[in-house]
C-alpha cells in the first residue's frame, strides 16, 4: 500500500490505499450526501445543525462553553505570509502530546507538565472545497526554529537544528504556526489542536474504527498488539495505532505517519457511515466531547464559526483526500532524525500556494518509512 497518491484537485476518483471502491453510482451519491467534513470539526457541526433546530438554546451555550481558542493573529502580528486569494484554505492540525492530567496514563510518560506536538498535519483545502491535500510533518525533523514568544510572554531566541515538535513545547500553538509558516512560506488560515484523552473518547463514542492490518503489530511503547486481520479498534487501541512506531516497519516516525494517514481516512469513512443524523443523542455526545477535545484559533473559537467552517468542508470525503509526507531524508549523523529535502519540499509548498496538485516528483525518492504495507483499505 502506498499512502502517497496525488490525484488532480477537482477530479473525482483519486487513487491510493483507501481510494474509491467499486460501488454503484447510487451508493457513491449517498455516501457523498452523508459526508460532514473532515476530522473533529465535522462532529461538532453535525451536532449543532441537527440539535439547533429543536430550539434547545442550552445546547449552543453548553458547546460554546467547551471550546478553547488561541489568538494566533495577535500573537504573530503582521510579519507572516500573505493570505491566498484563490479560494483555498490551509489548516495546521496538531495532536498534543501532553503528559499531565488524564493524558499521563495514555502517553505513558512522566508527568513533567510539558506538551509536544506528537502529530502535525498541514491540511490544504482546494478551491471549491471538494478535495484536500494533507501534508504530514515528521516530529523528528531537524529545523531552524524562529524566535517565539510563549503564552506567558517569555521570548525564546531562534534555534538551529532542533526537532520540529520542540516549537510547540517551546512556545505553544503560536510558535508551532510561526515555525510551519517559516518552513513553508504558506499562510496557515486556521489552527486545530486535538487532545489525546478526548481523541480516545471520541473513537469510543463512534463505536470504534474499522482497520485491516496486513502484518502483526506489537509495540510495547504504545501498548498496541494486533494480529494481522480486520479489527474494529476502540479508543485506546486507536490511540495506540497512531502512536505506534517501534512495532512496525523501520521503527521510525515516518512509519508512524503512514499509520496515522491510513487511520485518518478510516476515521472519516466511519463518520460517513455511522448514521449520526438519525441519532440526536449520539450527535450531542460527540459534539460535547469534540468541543472539549479541540483547541482552535480565535476565528473558529465559537460553535457558530466552527459549524460554518465544517459545513464548508462537507464535500470532502476519504476518497477526496491526498495524503503525503513532507519530503525528508534520514540524517546521516543520526538515523533517528530526518532532514528536509529542500528542493522537493519547495514543490509541495508551491503546490499549496498555487492551489494545484502536489506533483509525484515531490515525494519520489524520499525517505517514507516502511510501514506503508501494514494497514490496508478495509
Amino acid at each position: 500500500m502506498s499512502a502517497e497518491s496525488t490525484p488532480e484537485p477537482g477530479i473525482p476518483g483519486g487513487t491510493g490505499p483507501t481510494g474509491p471502491r467499486n460501488r454503484g453510482k447510487g451508493r457513491r451519491r449517498k455516501a457523498r450526501a452523508r459526508r460532514r467534513g473532515l476530522m473533529i470539526a465535522a462532529w461538532t457541526a453535525a451536532g449543532v445543525v441537527v440539535l439547533g433546530g429543536t430550539g434547545l438554546g442550552y445546547v449552543y451555550f453548553k458547546l460554546n462553553g467547551n471550546l478553547k481558542s488561541v489568538d494566533i493573529d495577535q500573537a504573530l502580528g503582521t510579519d507572516r505570509p500573505t493570505k491566498a486569494d484563490n479560494g483555498s484554505e490551509n489548516i495546521l492540525v496538531l495532536g498534543s502530546d501532553t503528559r499531565s492530567g488524564s493524558n499521563k496514563k495514555l502517553g505513558g510518560g512522566a508527568d513533567d507538565g510539558s506538551a509536544r506536538s506528537d502529530t502535525a498535519m498541514i491540511v490544504h483545502v482546494y478551491k471549491g472545497h471538494k478535495r484536500a491535500s494533507v501534508v504530514s510533518v515528521p516530529r523528528d525533523t531537524l529545523i531552524n526554529r524562529p524566535a517565539c514568544t510563549d503564552p506567558k510572554g517569555v521570548t525564546h531566541d531562534a534555534a538551529r537544528d532542533v526537532m520540529f515538535n520542540s516549537a510547540y513545547s517551546t512556545g505553544g500553538a503560536a510558535c508551532a504556526v510561526k515555525t510551519v509558516e517559516s518552513l513553508t512560506g504558506v499562510r496557515m488560515d486556521h489552527y486545530l489542536e486535538v487532545d489525546f484523552s478526548g481523541f480516545q473518547k471520541l473513537v469510543d463514542q463512534l463505536g470504534g474504527v474499522r482497520i485491516t492490518t496486513t502484518k502483526n503489530i506489537d509495540d510495547p511503547d504504545s501498548h498496541l498488539r494486533l494480529k494481522a486481520g480486520t479489527h474494529t479498534l476502540d479508543g485506546r487501541q486507536a490511540l495506540g495505532l497512531v502512536r505506534t512506531r517501534h512495532g512496525v516497519g523501520d521503527g521510525s516516525d515516518l512509519g508512524r505517519i503512514q499509520l496515522q494517514q491510513a487511520f485518518v481516512k478510516a476515521l472519516i469513512e466511519q463518520v460517513e457511515h455511522v448514521g449520526l443524523l438519525g441519532n440526536p443523542k449520539k450527535l450531542l455526545d460527540l459534539a460535547d466531547t469534540a468541543t472539549k477535545t479541540v483547541t482552535t484559533d480565535s476565528h473558529l473559537g465559537s460553535v457558530n464559526s466552527l459549524m460554518s467552517f465544517a459545513d464548508g468542508l462537507k464535500g470532502i470525503g476519504a476518497s477526496g483526500m491526498t495524503m503525503v509526507t513532507m519530503p525528508v531524508q534520514y540524517d546521516p549523523a543520526n538515523p533517528n532524525r530526518v532532514l528536509i529535502e529542500q528542493s522537493k519540499a519547495r514543490l509541495v509548498w508551491n503546490a499549496l500556494k498555487t492551489d494545484t496538485a502536489i506533483p509525484k516528483a515531490a515525494t519520489t525518492g524520499t525517505a517514507t518509512g516502511e510501514a506503508a504495507g501494514v494497514v490496508a483499505a478495509s
